[in-house]
């Protein structure tokens, strides 16, 4: 029986690999498995509930994937559960068929929510939705941005019962009371770290208090589960847990994540500038060997639009002074220095460091990702590394023990689209933050909008507007999650135990000569 849903080519190389297998047997890599404390049981097709079983049957499904089989019994008791696995794997599945068993067709309101960081995104775990609940009475509504109300509006009147939406747009919603969460039993967050870099999380936590007082089951859903998600988890659940079936081990379970990009010397300029787009970090530094760089890096930033400033040692102690408050009190989002110029930075609110020449020594290493990840805050250091550097920061690694992840360098097609999210999703927040008398007052634009729009010349000029509020965007750090909160029986990475025994060292010896190198990871 052929699908009634199309799977993307990820999820049908997995079942094909799968095939000579019996409904029994499951394809998941031990080695990379991660299971909370109290491991539940895995699960069979044959094992789930007869409804379940069935709509799983009609789309197709002849056995359940990896990330199926170990995730929904979690999601079947209704615990709160992090869920990291790659993209294409079956996460969908995994969230859909608990939300089939946990709503009521009787009751015409939202029982069930996922939100998602982009329409596409949206619109095919609706479709998907829409064909495992095909004969169970339950109807689903898609909302997101960039287009009408009045079809979402319908959808949601029926009384949709499962709701799948971007967080601005369901949140837009909300506040014009076309629907209430007053009945809702599941909340899934879906592709969390990519809503997170969108800049969705005011967003979210504005959604939040919408929903009903009592407990209610809250699953994550992620390729990637770096330090920001996983103390977002703590704000959404009541004691978050954490199953993964990373492939590449991408899961970072401490509060340091250790990044590396491989990119020839030449082109470190400009590949700084798209990781530092794509990450957007809340304030950064960015460490430098010479003070050569230190200029040069700090104009090309400037010239790109980013807030940032120097520090070398030949600058003035006034000036230096100068350039820390502004740190310190948020007004400087990237600090570009050298190791002898950042000496004695304690910023708890710095969220990245990156090294856009690699150290000299393996104890500069640790001295530079040390000045993020402070009092207990998540941090991310980032390596730029030509190959033969590259080596150099696996040796590194190996003496501390320190769990690196290779990311691939974002072309520019990734990051239009990226950018473009981040900033729909701000426009659309400062949309809500308008009065009715300034949204009358807007409305006068509404004929020059769309004659600009239709005009492939004039489209330029809209672009101008895009671009300046966009380069605005560069100066205000994103809200970020506050809270640290380590998921129940995940350890902490390779390196951290000895981070926070070499903290406790060094408070007890504050004040005393001599301070010995920092321990590995801080």
């Amino acid at each position: 029986m052929e699908p009634a849903v199309d799977l993307n080519m990820d999820e049908k190389e997995l079942l094909e690999s799968s095939g000579n297998l019996s409904d029994n047997a499951y394809v998941i890599e031990e080695e990379h498995l991660s299971e909370p404390e109290r491991p539940l049981p895995r699960v069979a097709l044959e094992d789930l509930p007869p409804a379940l079983a069935q709509a799983a049957r009609k789309v197709g499904w002849n056995r359940l994937m990896p990330v199926q089989s170990l995730a929904l019994p979690y999601l079947l008791q209704g615990e709160d559960i992090m869920v990291q696995s790659r993209t294409g794997s079956g996460k969908t599945g995994a969230f859909l068929l608990p939300a089939l068993a946990r709503m009521d067709p009787r009751l015409r309101s939202c029982q069930a929510m996922v939100l998602t960081p982009t329409r596409e995104l949206a619109l095919q775990v609706a479709a998907e939705a829409g064909a495992l609940f095909a004969s169970s009475g339950l109807e689903t509504a898609a909302l997101y941005g960039g287009v009408g109300y009045a079809i979402q509006n319908e959808a949601l009147k029926r009384g949709a019962h499962l709701v799948v939406g971007t967080p601005g747009r369901v949140l837009d919603h909300l506040l014009r009371r076309n629907f209430t969460l007053d009945d809702l039993r599941l909340l899934v967050f879906d592709e969390a770290d990519r809503m997170l870099s969108v800049g969705f999380y005011p967003d979210m936590k504005e959604v939040q208090r919408y929903l009903p007082k009592r407990r209610l089951p809250v699953h994550f859903f992620s390729a990637t589960f770096p330090p920001q998600v996983l103390r977002m988890a703590g704000e959404f659940m009541a004691r978050p847990a954490l199953l993964s079936l990373s492939r590449e081990q991408v899961h970072h379970m401490g509060d340091m994540e250790h990044l590396f990009y491989q990119v020839r010397t030449m082109e470190k300029d400009r590949a700084l500038v798209r990781i530092l787009e794509m990450e957007s970090p809340g304030a950064a530094i960015v460490f430098c060997n010479t003070k050569a760089d230190v200029h040069y890096v700090t104009a090309v930033l400037r010239g790109f639009g980013f807030n940032a400033d120097e520090l070398s040692a030949d600058l003035a102690q006034s000036r230096r002074e100068e350039v820390l408050a502004q740190l310190r009190a948020g007004a400087l989002r990237f600090l570009v220095a050298t190791d002898v110029a950042a000496r004695g930075i304690d910023i708890p609110e710095l969220t990245h460091v990156v090294l856009y020449s690699p150290p000299e020594d393996p104890e500069s290493y640790i001295h530079r990702a040390g000045r993020t990840g402070r009092a207990g805050a998540g941090g991310t250091v980032i390596s730029l590394v030509d190959i033969m550097e590259k080596m150099e920061l696996a040796r590194i690694a190996r003496h501390f023990k320190i769990v690196l992840t290779e990311r691939e360098l974002p072309d520019e097609s990734d990051l239009a689209r990226v950018v473009g999210e981040r900033l729909a999703a701000l426009l659309e927040g400062n949309l809500r933050k308008k009065t009715d008398l300034e949204q009358e007052r807007m409305r006068r634009f509404s004929s020059l909008a769309a004659e600009l729009a239709g005009d492939e010349d004039s489209v330029k000029l809209l672009c101008l507007l895009l671009d300046e509020t966009y380069q605005a965007s560069l100066h205000t750090p994103p809200p970020q999650p506050a809270v640290s909160v380590r998921p129940a029986g995940v350890r902490a990475a390779a390196g951290q135990d000895g981070r926070e025994a070499g903290d406790r060292r060094r408070r007890r010896r504050r004040g005393r000569p001599g301070k010995a190198a920092e321990g590995a990871g801080d």
